[in-house]
């Protein structure tokens, strides 16, 4: 039968409005069997041990019809990418202590009965936080975005927003190994230094220094922008357009100014993307775990030889969750934002 253990939960309280607050999640106290239950085929139960706090979380937060992925249910558990160790397993591909990462429970254990986008962890010599950002689903999102669907050659500028974050820290860096000039956008001075001191960026500035986002894109690119690598939307698009050059490339990875809005903002400088013949193309990473295999052969080797660095903010005990993801939307994080639920 299994045991009884006490299970810990992030519980959504109510569908979100506006803007995401701490007081829409609480800590609940559950319980959990350590066994898989009888008829459970194709299952494993796991202990969780990191969290990945992320921005497209705030819009499976809203009673959105329609969306691209199913809202989560108030009284639940939050769901979201994390690493995990199988405590039991009913699935032919996973056995116990097998390390895995994907989509989990903000809890201390969570039965997961679909495994379609988890992915067992081979390389351990690396940290396993690593595998909610750089190795997980972040770092796909850059790989794909960047290199697969802008198609980059050495020499071409690169703007990437929300620079510092767990994705836009790994585009500039792509970017740098591939010959690019590359000027990132982040709010705050240490930020900034980040972007330049550490990831190597050619210019970094903190975009809520600038009153006329056009005039300082000027500054940084007085020839134009090749490639803008999207995390924000909004007034910067907008001055983007502005400055993208012939034939420009534009992944829209996300657009964090807009999720805490009721009415998002519009752009009204659209017909650049004919009058300058930009491609402009939005993606998810879920289709594009195919290439997970690809991305690793490239990047592993790359840490292995210190020519990719990556920077986390961790958070210990799964009770800080909720006030480390309320945190991405004021940019209270430096690096990709890590929940720590037990080390091993």
């Amino acid at each position: 039968m299994g045991e009884e253990m006490r299970n810990q939960q992030i519980i959504l309280n109510n569908y979100v409005k506006g803007s995401v607050k701490e007081s829409d999640m609480s800590l609940r106290n559950s319980t959990i069997i350590s066994k898989i239950p009888d008829g459970c085929d194709g299952a494993v139960l796991v202990k969780n041990l990191y969290l990945s706090c992320d921005p497209y979380m705030l819009s499976r937060m809203k009673e959105i019809k329609d969306n691209y992925i199913d809202s989560f249910k108030p009284g639940s558990p939050i769901v979201g990418y994390g690493v995990s160790k199988v405590l039991d397993s009913s699935h032919t591909d996973y056995k116990k202590g097998d390390l895995i990462w994907g989509m989990t429970g903000w809890e201390e254990y969570t039965l997961i009965k679909d495994l379609a986008n988890s992915f067992k962890i081979q390389e351990t010599d690396v940290p396993l936080s690593y595998y909610t950002g750089l190795l997980g689903m972040p770092g796909v999102t850059a790989y794909v975005g960047f290199l697969e669907l802008c198609s980059p050659k050495k020499g071409e500028t690169v703007f990437i927003s929300a620079a510092s974050g767990a994705v836009g820290q790994l585009v500039g860096q792509f970017a740098k190994l591939t010959g690019c000039y590359v000027v990132g956008s982040a709010g705050s001075k240490e930020k900034v230094d980040l972007l330049k001191n550490k990831f190597g960026f050619d210019e970094a500035f903190n975009y809520k220094e600038e009153q006329d986002y056009s005039a300082a894109l000027k500054r940084y690119f007085p020839d134009g922008i090749d490639i803008y690598f999207e995390n924000v939307g909004g007034k910067l698009l907008e001055a983007v357009l502005s400055n993208m050059r012939l034939h420009g490339r534009i992944a829209v990875c996300g657009m964090i100014s807009q999720y805490g809005l009721e009415q998002p903002e519009g752009v009204h400088n659209l017909f650049n993307l004919v009058a300058k013949r930009i491609r402009m193309e939005g993606f998810l990473v879920f289709d594009c775990y195919h290439l997970y295999p690809k991305f690793l052969e490239m990047v592993l080797p790359l840490i292995k030889q210190g020519k990719i660095t990556y920077v986390e903010d961790v958070v210990e005990g799964l009770e800080g969750a909720p006030g480390a993801l309320v945190g991405l939307f004021s940019g209270r994080n430096v690096g990709k934002q890590v929940v720590v639920v037990a080390r091993e």
